[in-house]
């Protein structure tokens, strides 16, 4: 029976050899992404070497070593190619060259070597639906309508009073047509009006990308984050969009009107589906892999399943469903149940916080203690079947950093503010060391300013205090890792309240009972018949005792049984 003292699952001797023996299979597997972690890395605020205020690719190299602690098997770093840095590289001006404020070439290769030689895969950002104005494919576009590259670009003629050929709209915010005075047309851009789409249509532009895509393979890196991947095509017939039925998407803020269309033309077109497999002929050469960005609205666990379903698309894709507002039981489990139930043989990638969205520490914590929030997220989501995303800093706790106006440089929360404002508050400087001069991020000016709420978290304090959220981090990683079950096992929903989840994870060696309580309130849980003889997994057990055979779990509370 079930003890108040919480028999032991794994000793640690166990648990530590079982999780090297599992590490080693994941490194060396061609499925290591499968129930894989990776940790994304903002290249711009995570360690400066050179005091120019900006983080480089030295700085990642120079931090391998906490990454690798922290108990993920690879990293996904963000753009540092070359651009213009309108959107802070997701504006390419050249696919195979690194930004000189991010280093060289050969800092890009010292750092993939040295990922290789801890073990970590290493996985970059490709931005592949536009580039940037000033690339010298658009320049070469936009000078005439006749030149070998003159339909790279969607370009469109005007209605008749001159006006856009249609009511497609930016994701930042107006038409999604810009008028160029050169060709006398509008062309596409689905961000920024330095962002002009790419005409996938055009095999040449599909043969470019794959080339250039190839060009990182060959240096070594594992696989691709794939930017805005159902954004590559839009419809011919430029059909405008219609009215969507509801409105307040969980990826659009209200006072975006983007959100009031159904994107049924200007994104997620079947042709996709094609290219996507072209892709993954591309990743089969090399046994790299691919985790693809779905913002999709409504269609996007569809879309999720779409294009990682069967053995020649993406291994891989994450949407916004965790990533926004919404949180609780019903939620968790109708996405989780509804990816399930559509991609029956596809794979899922499950994040809670990343570069665009408000961090989870402040979305989710409403009236409860920012930390203990912190500790249930990253337990709930270690637990979920998938592989898992974590952004720098979450595992320090780090909340929405608060910036005034003049500190922003983000172009979507310039133009949104103050009702929406932007993303710079999930990407200011990560705080090393409060006792440094910025916190140990940069020995010059810092290009985002370093949070004061942060320096109370900074890793040097979070590495040395008991209970901290990175030492909760490190042993809920490690944990899971230590389980086949939770790392590929299935996943079954038990009907929940309004308050508590309660899924198994499970496969043919064994099962885990896992029982969140996302109140704030201790709740009162009966424990199966078929569990009632089952063992805690200390590492994945906070704030529950056992009373007369049931659960008491306290507010953000929650328990994994093994048996």
């Amino acid at each position: 029976m079930l003890s108040a003292h919480y028999e032991t699952s794994r000793n640690a001797r166990y648990l530590k050899s079982r999780h090297n023996m599992t590490q080693q299979n994941i490194e060396n597997s061609a499925n290591w992404w499968r129930g894989a972690t990776l940790y994304q890395v903002y290249p711009r605020s995570f360690q400066d070497t050179n005091a120019d205020g900006i983080g480089d690719l030295p700085g990642i190299t120079a931090r391998l070593d906490e990454i690798k602690a922290l108990g993920v098997n690879g990293l996904w770093i963000s753009p540092f190619f070359k651009s213009p840095m309108k959107d802070f590289g997701y504006d390419v001006s050249d696919y195979c060259e690194v930004d000189p404020m991010f280093g060289t070439l050969e800092d890009f290769d010292a750092l993939v070597t040295a990922a290789h030689d801890k073990g970590l895969k290493l996985i970059i950002d490709q931005v592949l639906s536009h580039t940037a104005d000033v690339h010298p494919w658009f320049k070469q576009s936009r000078s005439s309508r006749d030149n070998d590259k003159a339909d790279w670009y969607v370009w469109a003629e005007p209605k008749d009073d001159g006006t856009p050929p249609n009511n497609w709209l930016s994701v930042f915010g107006g038409s999604s047509w810009e008028w160029d005075s050169r060709r006398r047309q509008y062309y596409l851009h689905n961000f920024l009006t330095s962002q002009p789409d790419l005409n996938f249509h055009n095999v040449d532009v599909q043969d470019a990308i794959l080339a250039s895509s190839r060009f990182w393979l060959e240096r070594g890196v594992d696989g691709f984050r794939l930017d805005t991947i159902n954004y590559y095509f839009h419809d011919m017939k430029l059909r405008s969009n219609p009215a969507a039925t509801t409105t307040g998407a969980n990826t659009v803020p209200d006072v975006n009107p983007y959100g009031r269309q159904k994107h049924n033309f200007d994104k997620t077109q079947a042709e996709n589906i094609d290219f996507l497999k072209r892709f993954r002929l591309l990743l089969n050469e090399y046994s790299a892999v691919a985790v693809g960005e779905v913002g999709d609205e409504e269609r996007s666990l569809q879309t999720m399943a779409d294009y990682t379903s069967g053995t020649d698309m993406l291994q891989m894709c994450y949407s916004f469903e965790l990533l926004g507002p919404a949180f609780s039981p019903e939620h968790i489990r109708n996405t989780v149940d509804g990816f399930n139930t559509v991609a029956t043989d596809g794979w899922p990638c499950w994040a809670f916080s990343n570069h665009d969205v408000e961090r989870h520490a402040s979305r989710w914590s409403g009236s409860n203690d920012v930390n203990e929030t912190a500790k249930f997220c990253i337990a709930l989501l270690a637990s979920l079947r998938g592989s898992l995303c974590l952004y720098q800093g979450e595992e320090l706790g780090l909340t929405e950093a608060v910036l005034t106006f003049e500190e922003l440089r983000d172009p979507y929360g310039i133009r949104f503010w103050p009702d929406f404002k932007g993303r710079d508050g999930c990407r200011t400087p990560y705080p090393w060391d409060r006792k440094e001069p910025n916190a140990g991020f940069t020995d010059g000016m810092s290009w985002l300013p370093v949070s004061e709420e942060h320096l109370a978290h900074s890793y040097v304090q979070e590495a040395h205090e008991a209970g901290s959220v990175l030492g909760h981090y490190r042993t809920i990683l490690a944990a899971r890792n230590a389980s086949e079950i939770l790392l590929r096992g299935d996943i079954t929903f038990s009907e929940s309240t309004k308050d508590i989840l309660i899924f198994e994870r499970h496969d043919g060696s064994g099962r885990i009972l896992c029982v969140f309580n996302f109140g704030s309130k201790p709740v009162t849980q009966a424990i199966p018949a078929d569990f009632a003889a089952a063992k805690f997994i200390d590492s994945f057990t906070r704030g529950v005792s056992v009373k007369d055979g049931a659960l008491i779990i306290d507010g953000l509370g929650f328990a994994l049984l093994t048996r």
